[in-house]
Parts: C-alpha cells; sequence; structure tokens
C-alpha cells in the first residue's frame, strides 16, 4: 500500500469527500448492510479502492460468512477486523486482511499479539495509533506492516507514527486528508 494517508469515513457526505478526493484507497468505518451495493458502485465509477471495517457493517455477522459474502459480493481492497475467522477468509479470498488491535493494557497487547501470530494478517491497525513507541515494539515484535489508527489531530503526530514503522494512517481528520494529500 503506497499511499500513506488512508481517508476513513463512516456516511455517506464523507463517503463523497473522499471519491472527490485525490486518493485511491479509502476505509468505510461504518455503514448499513443496505448501502454496501450503492458504494460498491460508485467507488467502481469513481476507480476508488474500499476497505471495509467488517466488524462495523449493521446487519451482517462479522463472521467468515460474511466476509466471503461480502468479498464475492463487492470486491473490497481491504477488510479490517478484530475476529480471526474474519482475517484468515480475508487473506483466503486474496483481499488485503487489517488485524485492528487495541494497545488497552499489557493483558489486551499480549492477547491480540497470539491472534496475529495465528492469523498473519498482512496489516496490523494499531489504536490509538498516538504512541508512536508502541507502533514500534508492535512492527518489531510482530514484523507485520502497520497502519496507526485513533487519537492523530496533527500532521506533527502522523509524521511521528510514519518515523515509528507506521506504514499507514487512517484518519476520519478532513484537515490531515487535505495536509497529506501531495504525498498520498
Amino acid at each position: 500500500m503506497l499511499q500513506k494517508i488512508l481517508p476513513a469515513f463512516s456516511s455517506m457526505k464523507q463517503f463523497e469527500k473522499f471519491l472527490d478526493s485525490e486518493y485511491e484507497i479509502g476505509v468505510f468505518l461504518e455503514t448499513h448492510i443496505s448501502q454496501l451495493t450503492h458504494i460498491y458502485q460508485l467507488s467502481k465509477q469513481y476507480k476508488k479502492k474500499i476497505i471495509y471495517h467488517v466488524d462495523l457493517i449493521h446487519g451482517l455477522k462479522n463472521d467468515d460468512y460474511a466476509t466471503e459474502y461480502i468479498c464475492q459480493e463487492y470486491k473490497p481492497y481491504g477488510l479490517i477486523s478484530t475476529k480471526s475467522a474474519v482475517i484468515m477468509k480475508a487473506k483466503q479470498k486474496g483481499v488485503v486482511a487489517i488485524q485492528r488491535m487495541f494497545l488497552i493494557d499489557s493483558h489486551a497487547l499480549e492477547r491480540s499479539y497470539r491472534l496475529v501470530e495465528k492469523t498473519k494478517p498482512d496489516y496490523i491497525e494499531v489504536l490509538p495509533g498516538a504512541m508512536p513507541w508502541m507502533i514500534k515494539e508492535v512492527k518489531e515484535r510482530t514484523n507485520t506492516k502497520i497502519l496507526a489508527g485513533g487519537l492523530i489531530r496533527s500532521a506533527k503526530m502522523v509524521e511521528e507514527a510514519l518515523d515509528a514503522g507506521a506504514d499507514g494512517i487512517t484518519t476520519s481528520n478532513k484537515e490531515l486528508w487535505n495536509s497529506f494529500k501531495e504525498n498520498y
């Protein structure tokens, strides 16, 4: 994934702003199953690649059956999930698999490391991404590409996350979309 900023959105209005942007890849955080066909048609029309957060698609269970359905019907660029079944099915279907990892405490971190070892995702999305020292640790420990997301509020924080080893930043902050559009 060459794009350093991955615009994230959870409404059709935000999605339309993404469609009009120079960015090729975007992240749909939260949507309803009834919107998937429309999203797919628009993204195809605008030549955009969409990553869906499977856990936040209302009306679909976040399991391997739903993942297979999404992959077959809506041909996503990638899928994000905390669920190992989703990650493994996405990989099986040739879709970029992104394991979401919450940095809550040491216990959750160790549990996430075990899950990553099992699923071997293409990327790990580290949340919150505003902790560069943790981005570095997760990348070194897992030897997996990292996306940083959550609580990244300034261009300086983007640079710190990238300098710490993040391969990209997921953000719904439109100011950051605009600040980095030349470097997408």
